[in-house]
């Protein structure tokens, strides 16, 4: 189910929790619609309402954090890979070979997560084929026989880029399936339906109230589809931008 989905579906459960509570309130036995009720069901109603604010705000702080720390290691990716190919490239000729590797892994990396039709299917980061050209490249660096001082630093350096850029797209496989769990969705949104409900109970049966209760509950799914895309930076309406990938793939080319 995509998260477009899920939101309409949570903001269809919100507006039916509040309307039906709206609807059954009227037909409740006399004693249990008296104002002693309704302020206790306030009371607890008021402690579920800062409790779902609190968790809702923590959710959407992590899946910013998620999607802001996928964005800079991404850059740094980006990053990396120029400098690594400067560095073979100041190396010879000897790494031609090695520079042709970065070159088809990262040109094949940003098609596949970022495809160029909307019609073609987005594959994984971490795809198999492609991701052993970056660990040949490593081991293609290896290999290199440096003649002089200043083609041993640059091999040594080109090893620790490599490296680098190795851990890092292990961290963007990692995050590429976001951290927030679907039972924290569940609870938030089973605390927010509790709460409309209650809002239900008090609420004169009329257009503007059930308006009202519409546009809410669409805020409410609006707050889970960003959420959920935040979460997910390579999937989505939500992206990770391809700029800085795009942009080392210009310099590789040169």
């Amino acid at each position: 189910m995509s998260d477009f989905e899920i939101s309409l579906l949570v903001s269809a459960a919100v507006f039916v929790s509040a309307m039906s509570a709206m609807i059954l309130y009227p037909k409740l036995p006399t004693h249990h619609r008296t104002n002693e009720t309704r302020d206790i069901v306030r009371l607890g109603i008021g402690m579920i309402s800062v409790l779902t604010s609190l968790v809702l705000g923590l959710l959407i702080a992590s899946a910013k954090g998620t999607f802001d720390t996928t964005d800079q290691d991404m850059r740094a990716y980006a990053a990396d890979f120029i400098l690594l190919d400067q560095t073979l490239r100041d190396y010879g000729p000897e790494a031609d070979g090695v520079r042709k590797m970065l070159l088809t892994y990262i040109d094949d990396a940003v098609h596949k997560l970022w495809p160029d039709k909307a019609a073609d299917r987005r594959e994984d980061f971490e795809n198999p084929k492609v991701a052993s050209l970056l660990d040949h490249s490593m081991q293609a660096i290896l290999t290199l026989k440096p003649t002089s001082e200043n083609e041993v630093w640059l091999r040594q350096r080109a090893l620790d880029i490599a490296a680098r850029l190795i851990r890092t797209r292990w961290a963007l496989v990692v995050n590429q399936r976001g951290t927030i769990s679907p039972i924290e969705f569940g609870i938030v949104v089973a605390w927010i339906m509790v709460i409309f409900a209650s809002f239900g109970l008090n609420a004169p049966r009329n257009a503007i109230v059930v308006s009202a209760f519409f546009v809410c509950s669409l805020s409410i799914g609006a707050a889970v589809f960003l959420i959920r895309e935040l979460d997910s930076p390579f999937d989505g309406m939500i992206m990770i931008s391809p700029g800085a990938m795009q942009n080392a793939v210009a310099h590789l080319n040169r």
